[in-house]
Order: C-alpha cells, then sequence, then structure tokens
C-alpha cells in the first residue's frame, strides 16, 4: 500500500512538473503578441502548399488563434493575408487535424483576439 502511494505521488509530482515547464503549451501560446509565429508574421503575402509548409493552420468558427482577411493588395496589418502563387512571405497547409494554428476567416477586425 505505501508503494503504491509513493509511486502515485511521483506521478503526480512529474506531471506538475511537465505542466510548469511548459510541456503542455498549446498554438496560442506560441503566438507572440507583435503577431508572429516562430520566426514568421501572421501578416503579409502566403501561398498555399500542400506540402513542405512554413505553419498548418485550420480553419475553425470560434476560438481562433488569428482571425485573418483576406486583402488584395497592402497585407500591412495583423491577420491580412494576400495570397500570391510566387515569392511568399510565408507558406500554409490547411489541415484538417493537428494544427499549428486556428484560423478564423473574417471581413472586419482581424488580427489576434
Amino acid at each position: 500500500m505505501v508503494k503504491m502511494k509513493q509511486k502515485i505521488e511521483i506521478l503526480l509530482l512529474v506531471m506538475v512538473t511537465f505542466i510548469l515547464l511548459g510541456g503542455n503549451k498549446s498554438a496560442a501560446d506560441e503566438v507572440a503578441e507583435d503577431c508572429t509565429f516562430k520566426e514568421f508574421n501572421l501578416y503579409g503575402k502566403v501561398q498555399f502548399v500542400t506540402s513542405f509548409p512554413d505553419i498548418k493552420i485550420q480553419y475553425v468558427n470560434s476560438f481562433p488563434d488569428i482571425k485573418v482577411k483576406y486583402v488584395n493588395s497592402f497585407p500591412d496589418d495583423c491577420g491580412e493575408w494576400q495570397v500570391v502563387e510566387s515569392f511568399p512571405d510565408f507558406k500554409v497547409q490547411v489541415v484538417e487535424s493537428f494544427p499549428d494554428l486556428k484560423v478564423q476567416i473574417v471581413e472586419s477586425f482581424p488580427g489576434m483576439n
């Protein structure tokens, strides 16, 4: 009985340490306040690809990491994306599961939540 209690206490200690050291980070935790993810700005010219993306996204209707507005020119503000076929600022792949970021398409007020 004592050994089982010790094992449970050790397991709890390991779990708490894992969480406190950041082992349970979500993608939203990695999105910086300056509208970047990893080393990429989350605005600018974007190319959609099927392989070797810089960022994997999943479209959602609620609880996004970022709200995106597609624009035809001057994608200079957070969440403004201009779709291009060449010379992108970053490449994106749309996935159904395990995204880096969850994206909601909006017509106004793009950017971080």
